[in-house]
């Protein structure tokens, strides 16, 4: 065997030998290190088994001490709340023993009560009995029944208060009257003196002049195509009778009849007269119409002072031109209107700007034709309030003809205006068949009353007069009876201005000497 065979079989022995050497040391320290760490385990658990016992009892001891504690508190709290069951007890022990002495005291008052009231109805009882007694003596002493003596006093006392309501009503017109009709009288002619006006008033029918009769064949046209196209164009009639050289225009609308009128006298002026001339002849009447109206428009608007204005109520204002009433130009009399209640108005110290402008706007709603529905009054304050007047002019608007009580010195000065401008001279005027139908009524007014003999109206119905049955109508009930004609006056009756009443009593006694 070689050497190096036997150097490495050796070397591989104490390799096997060194290694199986050191294993065995090993497994003896880890076996040594395992006991020793066992040791240290089982001490470590003895201690914590002692830890854990002490920590139990010192746990154990604060539980109980918590318990004890809790349970003081408890019973503490059990005390406190069966003592305050005790005073509640107690309280209610007492108003239940009060109570019961109320109810006591309640019935044994109840019973005086009773008794008090039984001797009151006996005494009510024997009152009667003695009323009743009295009565039968003062009816024999008096010789009256019980009636007859509430008669008596009645008409005593009626008689007394008609002579103090009489006296009453004397003295506080005489205090009215000597106050108000001084300050009303000069602001009113104050404001007449400075609003100086025209007194003619317009006529309501339109006649145009021909230059000779033939031409009313030519406007007649041939099988009277003419006179149609007119008719038909302008919404007017036209009316040709006998009357030399004249035709007249006929139409309820004043605007429309100033058209066929203005285009009628273009036509004769031109003296081509067919349905074609007829038809731009009215078309350039209808143009200077609407021109003119909206230069009245803003005349009155200028004239006034009045600012603001929609344009279309300027237009508004411009066909009043061509409305009358009672004869009298709407459109003047509304500046007029607008003049006087502003002159008042500076007068008062009240606001100049809207009385004027109530003034010019009072009327407006006469501007407005057949087409829409309402009185002037109801159309000119839905107008008033579509163009967004203040409303101090709407209630103004509204008020000018009673149709609501005026609240404001505006409507008050408008309502006066409107009255002063209807009923100065020579400002309306009337048809004879109205005037006699507005006396009449006056006169039928005045004797609906008991105890009027007759009555009679006078200057031109501005006043009524109206004699009384002396038997009738005593002195006191004379003026009440006159304050009661003047109100059914007012309610019943349209006219301008004011009507004075005026009672006549008298008294005659007629005795023969023989």
């Amino acid at each position: 065997m070689p050497w190096w065979l036997g150097l490495l079989l050796g070397f591989i022995a104490g390799a096997v030998i060194f290694f199986f050497v050191g294993y065995q040391r090993k497994v003896k320290n880890s076996e040594g290190k395992i006991y020793d760490a066992e040791e240290e385990a089982k001490r470590i658990i003895n201690e914590s088994i002692k830890s854990a016992e002490s920590k139990k009892r010192e746990a154990l001891l604060e539980a109980k001490e918590e318990i004890h504690k809790n349970r003081t508190e408890f019973e503490r709290e059990e005390k406190e709340r069966r003592a305050e069951l005790q005073k509640q007890e107690n309280r209610l022990r007492s108003k239940e023993e009060n109570l019961d002495r109320k109810t006591d005291s309640l019935e044994k008052k109840t019973d005086n009560l009773n008794k008090k009231l039984a001797e009151a109805d006996e005494a009510r009882a024997e009152i009667e009995r003695l009323k009743s007694s009295e009565l039968e003596l003062l009816e024999k002493l008096s010789g009256y029944t019980v009636e007859e003596a509430k008669a008596y006093l009645i008409s005593t006392v009626e008689g007394e208060v008609t002579h103090e309501m009489a006296l009453k009503v004397k003295e506080l017109e005489a205090q009215a009257k000597e106050e108000a009709d001084r300050t009303a009288r000069e602001i009113v002619a104050l404001a007449i003196q400075r609003c100086a006006v025209d007194h003619a008033s317009e006529i309501t029918v339109s006649v145009v002049s021909l230059p000779n009769d033939e031409m009313k064949g030519r406007i007649i046209g041939r099988e009277g195509r003419n006179i149609r196209s007119i008719e038909t164009l302008t919404g007017c009639d036209l009316i040709i009778d006998d009357t030399p050289e004249t035709i007249t225009v006929s139409s309820f609308d004043p605007v429309r009849r100033e058209v066929a009128r203005l285009a009628l006298e273009k036509l004769i002026a031109d003296g081509r007269i067919h349905p074609a001339r007829i038809e731009e002849m009215v078309a350039k009447a209808q143009k200077e119409v609407n021109a003119v109206i909206k230069a009245e428009g803003e005349r009155a608007v200028f004239e006034t002072g009045v600012q603001g204005l929609h344009p279309d109520v300027v237009r508004m204002l411009g066909r009043m031109k061509y409305r009358t009433s009672f004869g009298q130009n709407v459109l003047n009399h509304s500046i007029e209107v607008s003049h006087i209640a502003g002159l008042m108005a500076a007068e008062l110290g009240a606001d100049v700007a809207t009385a004027r402008r109530a003034g010019l706007l009072h009327d407006i709603g006469k501007s407005i034709d057949h087409e829409v529905e309402g009185s002037h009054v109801t159309i000119g304050v839905d107008i008033a309030k579509k163009y967004r007047e203040p409303d101090a002019v709407v209630h103004a608007i509204h008020a000018h003809h009673g149709d609501v009580e005026p609240q404001t010195i505006v409507a008050c000065l408008v309502q006066a205006a409107d009255a002063i401008s209807a009923a100065r001279p020579g400002a309306r005027r009337e048809n004879i068949e109205n005037y006699v139908k507005r006396l009449e009524k006056l006169e039928e007014v005045s004797k609906s009353f008991p105890g009027i003999d007759s009555a009679y109206a006078i200057q031109a119905g501005r006043e009524i007069r109206i004699m009384v049955k002396p038997e009738a109508v005593s002195e006191d009930e004379m003026v009440l009876l006159a304050r009661d004609i003047a109100k059914k006056i007012e309610a019943e009756l349209t006219y301008p201005g004011q009507i004075k009443v005026h009672l006549l009593r008298e008294t005659k006694i007629i005795e023969y000497a023989k």
